[in-house]
């Protein structure tokens, strides 16, 4: 089995003091490939030089909606010029989070629409994050598109709508990617969501440090070698072999982040 964690945060401070030793347990799980993602000035340079020190890590570039308040010309033009480093697959996470709103709604709007227009002028595709604002989330996408032209790519991360939801997401061309929270026992919504995506959009990642899945909900810090758990209840559910499923949500990934 090789599988590609498509979003995680090996930068973090809970895994970033032991990064070789979560990379060496990666690979002998069958997750032989990362992206370490940023979300912010700071961890996105992080990222990049994390991911300039293993063959196999890539980075993405981006201001999450937490620190959209914070987001200023400056913080553009550096993120533009960050994402076009070698190792940079995407730009994000960007979007936006209601649930917390951390940052204001219109700073978050804004951040986001900076960060479309920067995934278009290098060619790269977007990582999403979409929290209790799906239907605002679509409009800025799709406002963008219209006036713009189409993004490389676009992929939900941390996936949790509805089945509905995924249908939209999946007419609009774009992908799906799906964490730990499949695994959960209260996550039969989630569960009906996945069934519908084709492997040929859905892409698997931890997002850790968080959210390890079952059965290993109890270690409270996620890394990449769990993700197996992950691969093997949606393998289940697709009532696919587990080896072919891996084989083909790595391609996927590998396609939608242009991997070699």
């Amino acid at each position: 089995m090789e599988l590609i964690d498509t979003h995680c945060h090996l930068t973090f401070e809970q895994l970033a003091g032991d990064v070789d030793a979560v990379v060496e347990r990666s690979i002998a799980a069958g997750v032989t490939g990362w992206i370490t993602v940023g979300t912010d000035s700071q961890e996105n340079r992080r990222a990049v030089e994390l991911a300039n020190r293993f063959e196999n890590m890539y980075a993405a570039v981006g201001v999450h909606p937490h620190e959209a308040k914070v987001v200023t010309g400056e913080t553009i033009t550096d993120l533009k010029e960050l994402a076009q480093n070698e190792k940079v697959v995407a730009v994000g996470e960007t979007g936006l989070d209601f649930h917390y709103n951390f940052s204001k709604q219109p700073d978050q709007r804004r951040a986001f629409a900076a960060q479309l227009k920067i995934a278009r002028q290098v060619n790269l595709p977007v990582i999403v994050h979409c929290r209790e604002a799906f239907a605002d989330t679509m409009d800025i996408l799709e406002q963008f598109i219209r006036l713009e032209g189409r993004l490389p790519g676009v992929v939900f991360h941390c996936f949790s709508g509805s089945a509905e939801q995924a249908r939209i997401v999946l007419d609009y061309g774009f992908y799906i990617s799906l964490t730990g929270v499949v695994t959960f026992k209260n996550a039969e919504e989630i569960r009906r969501a996945a069934e519908i995506v084709p492997t040929d959009r859905l892409m698997l990642e931890t997002d850790c440090p968080y959210m390890s899945p079952e059965p290993m909900r109890k270690q409270k810090i996620n890394e990449p070698a769990l993700m197996i758990h992950t691969a093997r209840r949606l393998a289940e559910l697709k009532e696919m072999d587990p080896t072919d499923f891996a084989e083909a949500v790595t391609a996927t990934s590998k396609s939608f982040f242009d991997l070699p």
